[in-house]
């Protein structure tokens, strides 16, 4: 990808976090030249000014010009909020690699914490997912080298490299107070966008793990081919554990579902430019390729559909989920999504330098903000397992520092209900936590023990559901769906 100089470039990039493993998803926009119109803050310079001269005259060791400018800019932009930041030339060469999708990683996507790297969610498949890695998870060194303070840049150099090469990271994982360090070997990341089969003639099961430019595409494909062999009767959407990607993917995943020109999403920021309206149109979804949308089978439009969510669903995921929601097109099913519903463009500065920022906030159809509230399920069932095991509470964008407020965020005060529990209690949760992130090691989507995809599926069928209300002292509890049987820990809801 060529970045162009002279007049200003942006693109839209509606991931949420750095990615190790995946492509960058980068939509282009175009914005017309704008200087900046701010008052320039005399004093305040002058203070930096002071500063700047200090440490180049008094600071123990000299200091090159270009790393004092580097990190006064870093500081700047990263304080805004832990999406932006500033792109030095190691970071723009690294997106343009990025985009290729074929490079030696580990499979995950990350952002940045309490100074720390922070896992935003583990990539199907690959060394990060098969060793019980999870969102949430701190990433305190790698190969024996503390992370604390690095930009999320540094942090993919380090743990990027030849396939079949090894890489030591040490992580801290918050709920179980507990540091596990894995070693793990490099692979070629390649990411399957999409994986669909049938579950049984007329029922089809689409899990989209990224949004990039073959998304759509392969979507339609998979679907067309199934409707082909027997009509189409439902479809289960999964998008959980999906980081985001390409704004024109999402639109166009929605517009399979949706009504010609039907609002998908639209934004809201202080420019003009940032203030759009973006529809299950062409315009919005084919701007860079071929119409695929208009090749999906017509039932698509009205056929049963069930969307899966949890906290790892976010940006691109959330706007397919929430305009499939607000037009009653889809019932979400799972938990809350992630809640990262800001836009961020990548603006270059020069021809090797550049700056993520971001500009506006996304809004579903009927107008909810994402940003910090995320989309919460029509369905409210936790992730079990059939042996009982219930997937950990991860950090969502409402917990991270400097997250920028949505308009409808509230305080959660949930997180604070292990503060009430006794210390033979808090060690009881514990001893559970770390037996059941066990059983979830290298957990598969869409399978016999995925308890919320065989609720999706009755649900397509118009079969009860069992809506999961975990007691989290049993884990022996087992579900009973077929025989229609409740425990102590789940309990059928007619949906």
């Amino acid at each position: 990808m060529k970045l162009k100089t002279g007049h200003t470039q942006k693109f839209t990039w509606i991931g949420a976090g750095a990615v190790l493993g995946v492509a960058l998803s980068l939509a282009l926009t175009v914005d017309a030249n704008r200087e900046a119109r701010s008052t320039i803050p005399i004093d305040e310079l002058r203070a930096f000014s002071e500063v700047y001269a200090r440490i180049k005259n008094d600071y123990v060791i000299p200091v090159d010009d270009k790393k004092l400018i580097d990190q006064a800019i870093s500081g700047m932009v990263s304080g805004l909020d832990p999406h932006s930041t500033y792109l030095d030339e190691l970071a723009m060469r690294e997106m343009r690699t990025t985009t290729t999708g074929k490079f030696g990683g580990i499979g995950i996507e990350i952002g940045t914490e309490d100074g720390y790297i922070r896992v935003v969610t583990p990539i199907d498949d690959t060394p990060a997912s098969r060793a019980g890695i999870r969102a949430g998870d701190l990433i305190t060194k790698v190969d024996g080298e503390t992370t604390r303070g690095l930009t999320t840049t540094k942090a993919v150099e380090r743990m990027r490299g030849m396939p079949g090469t090894k890489v030591r990271i040490e992580i801290y994982r918050k709920e179980e107070k507990a540091t596990f360090t894995h070693t793990l070997e490099r692979q070629e990341i390649k990411v399957q966008a999409v994986r669909a089969r049938e579950i049984e003639p007329g029922f089809s099961y689409v899990r989209v793990r990224t949004f990039n430019e073959l998304t759509v595409g392969e979507v339609v494909k998979a679907l067309s081919e199934q409707h082909a062999k027997t009509p189409l009767k439902g479809v289960v959407l999964d998008l959980r554990n999906n980081p985001g990607g390409l704004l024109d993917a999402a639109i166009g995943l929605s517009a399979v579902f949706l009504p010609k020109d039907a609002l998908v999403v639209y934004t809201e920021g202080r420019v003009e430019g940032a203030r759009v309206r973006y529809t299950a149109s062409r315009e919005h979804f084919a701007r860079r390729g071929a119409d695929v949308v208009s090749s999906a089978p017509a039932i698509l439009k009205s056929v049963p559909l069930v969307v899966l969510t949890n906290a790892g669903s976010a940006s691109a995921s959330e706007i397919v989920a929430g305009a499939l929601q607000d037009h009653k097109r889809a019932t979400v099913m799972g938990t809350t999504t992630f809640g990262k519903g800001s836009v961020q463009n990548i603006i270059p500065l020069s021809s090797t330098t550049g700056m993520k920022l971001t500009t506006s906030k996304y809004f579903t159809p009927n107008g909810r903000s994402i940003q910090g509230t995320g989309i919460d399920a029509d369905i409210t069932i936790d992730q079990l397992t059939w042996d009982g095991v219930v997937a950990p509470k991860v950090q969502r964008e409402k917990d991270l520092a400097r997250h920028l407020v949505g308009r409808d965020e509230k305080k959660d005060d949930a997180a604070d209900a292990d503060d009430d529990l006794t210390e033979e209690g808090q060690e009881a949760k514990l001893l559970k936590a770390r037996e059941d992130a066990k059983k979830l090691k290298g957990f598969d989507w869409g399978n016999e023990k995925d308890f919320l995809y065989a609720q999706a599926v009755n649900k397509i069928k118009g079969l009860p559901v069992v809506k999961s209300t975990v007691d989290t002292t049993n884990t022996a509890a087992k579900p009973d769906v077929v025989a229609g049987q409740t425990t102590t820990a789940s309990k059928r809801v007619q949906q």
